[in-house]
């Protein structure tokens, strides 16, 4: 061995990590103390000595004829934290692959000695019932995959916590405390339990907890995990749950939106079942209940800004204040649209401008509307217009039973079918229409709490009845000719004008029947009474131009309930002793 090989030998046995028993030997003198007695077999641990490294290679002498290459790579794992730290005349254990693979050289591995010594490790640990570090890599099927110290054992999911975890990423190249409850050298096979090591640190933290706990205390608590419908908090040696209903007075959506994990918080034990170790937690008790007094800091009828959170196909939800939503239910949204669809009306985190309809502070419920806030057309259109005005507009839609005509945006007015024509009968006159035609008619009705505008064609040219009443009021007098005879008699009074006689107000002779007594054409005379506006006809009575005796006699002729009759000769006379000339309603 040359000078200079032996003044580096001694240099490195100087060094103070070598050890004591060979810091006066030589470089040759340490390789042949260290190997000599090492049995040099396939698959033997022997020490090796580093002789030399660089950046591909470190070039040990384990005892035998020629060196060993071992690649550098194979080292990395000793030095997780930085860069590879090997000098001449360090010891590495090393397992003996091939004394001579064919070419003269001797074949060794770093990998497995590790291996070796981890599972050396590994079966002590389960031998003494010991906990064992190691590094969870990620997610295989039915669990995670744990390395220890180049070992890859399995932690099956129901043993990587002490409850059910929903998501297991904070989890991933975190080192952990594991129990081995399986292992099989052969087959390198690891089954490890992380549930088991947090079990026995929390069993006597958790029961001095549990004994101390109760409903209403405040608490410290760390946030571990996160699920879909909520938080657990960690209380230190048990975990409760913080639900994401007791987050905050308002709506969640996302627990992420409130705690995060790793966060320590302050929650309130809202219940704690002793027998089952479970305990919900609040937080937002922890605050001011926002709806206390919630009527009289809003009583119904008042407006105010507020902020879309939610849209549904029934409506959407508005905050008015900080843990405070009402519903906008979709009748409330629109004066015009019938059934809108609240989606094409909000978008959530709008600012609208609501006011309040009923407040129900029992069942925390406010319902809002939008439409309050804005103009009513159907009260706007009745300051414009009246009854007797003429208006025009565009079909939008035609009916059975009539045509609608748009008068404003969204709000249309009916013309029934009857209002269309004096001559034609309501479904043929309809035929003489078409969609998007433009037209004129007469206001005969404005409802606006059923928004409601009624409308009609052949007043255009106009009433006949209307004139016919102007001229023969209430207690009048008139005589026209059957048009139909049967429970109620049918005259034709003028040109458009009919009068209805009620059973209960005909006069004939007892057993009489009432197409023999009144034929079609026959001229009968009568007291106008007022009018029946559902069907568009002139009440008349027979029984009113009898004398009280007469009427009296006639009354009794009547067929059907006696007190019926009292009650209607009643009534025709109050109406006959009326001096009011007004229509009946």
């Amino acid at each position: 061995m040359s000078e200079s090989f032996q003044e580096q030998n001694a240099a490195v046995a100087e060094e103070p990590q070598q050890d004591a028993a060979y810091a006066d030997a030589d470089f040759e003198d340490l390789i042949e103390k260290n190997l000599n007695e090492v049995e040099m077999n396939p698959g033997s641990v022997v020490m090796g000595v580093v002789l030399s490294v660089d950046k591909d290679h470190v070039q040990l002498h384990v005892g035998l004829k020629s060196e060993a290459l071992v690649p550098i790579a194979q080292f990395r794992e000793d030095y997780p934290q930085g860069e590879i730290e090997l000098s001449q005349g360090d010891n590495v254990k090393v397992v003996l692959e091939c004394v001579d693979d064919g070419s003269g050289s001797t074949r060794v591995s770093r990998d497995q000695a590790r291996r070796n010594e981890a599972w050396d490790e590994i079966e002590r640990a389960h031998a003494l019932d010991k906990p064992i570090e190691g590094r969870i890599m990620g997610e295989i099927k039915g669990g995670l995959t744990v390395s220890i110290k180049s070992v890859r054992a399995f932690l099956p999911g129901s043993l990587i916590d002490v409850r059910p975890l929903q998501d297991t990423g904070d989890l991933y190249g975190t080192i952990q405390e594991f129990k081995v409850i399986k292992l099989d050298r052969r087959r390198n096979n690891v089954v490890v339990s992380r549930r088991e090591v947090l079990e026995e640190q929390n069993s006597s933290v958790r029961e001095a907890l549990l004994e101390s706990l109760h409903e209403g205390q405040i608490i410290k608590g760390v946030v571990k995990n996160l699920t879909t419908y909520g938080a657990f908090v960690d209380l230190g040696g048990i975990d409760g749950l913080l639900h994401i209903t007791d987050m905050s007075w308002k709506r969640v959506n996302d627990p992420s939106d409130v705690v995060t994990v790793g966060q320590e918080i302050d929650v309130r034990v809202l219940r704690y079942e002793r027998e089952r170790s479970r305990i919900s937690l609040g937080l937002k008790q922890l605050q001011a209940d926002p709806w206390e007094d919630i009527s009289e800091r809003y009583p119904a009828g008042t407006r105010l800004p507020a902020k879309v959170t939610n849209v549904t196909d029934y409506g959407c939800f508005a905050e008015i204040e900080n843990g405070v939503e009402g519903l906008v239910h979709v009748s409330e949204m629109s004066w015009t649209q019938r059934s809108p669809n609240p989606a094409q009306l909000v978008q959530s985190g709008q600012d609208v401008e609501v006011m309040v309809l009923e407040v129900n502070p029992d069942n925390r419920r406010i319902s809002l509307g939008m439409k309050q806030c804005m103009q009513n057309p159907w009260e706007v259109f009745e300051k414009k217009q009246k009854v007797g005005d003429e208006v025009s507009g565009k079909i939008r839609s035609i009916t059975d039973f009539g045509i609608f005509v748009e008068l404003a945006e969204g709000m249309n007015g009916l013309v029934h079918r009857d209002d269309i024509s004096w001559e034609q009968s309501g479904s043929e006159a309809v035929k003489s229409y078409s969609r998007d035609q433009d037209i004129k008619a007469v206001v005969i009705g404005i409802d606006v709490k059923r928004e409601r505008i009624s409308l009609s064609i052949r007043e255009l040219e106009g009433n006949p009845m209307r004139d016919y009443l102007q001229a023969n009021p209430k207690g009048t007098v008139v005589t026209g000719s059957v048009l139909r005879s049967g429970n109620r008699l049918t005259l034709r009074l003028a040109q458009y004008v009919e009068g209805s006689i009620d059973s209960s107000q005909i006069v004939s002779e007892p057993g009489q029947e009432m197409s023999e007594a009144f034929p079609v054409g026959a001229e009968v005379e009568a007291m106008v009474l007022g009018t029946d506006k559902n069907n568009r006809r002139i009440q008349l009575s027979m029984l009113a131009l009898l004398g009280d005796a007469e009427r009296e006699q006639a009354m009794k002729s009547v067929e059907g309930d006696e007190q019926a009759a009292s009650t209607v000769g009643e009534l025709i006379q109050r109406e006959i002793d009326s001096k009011s000339g007004e229509a009946k309603d």
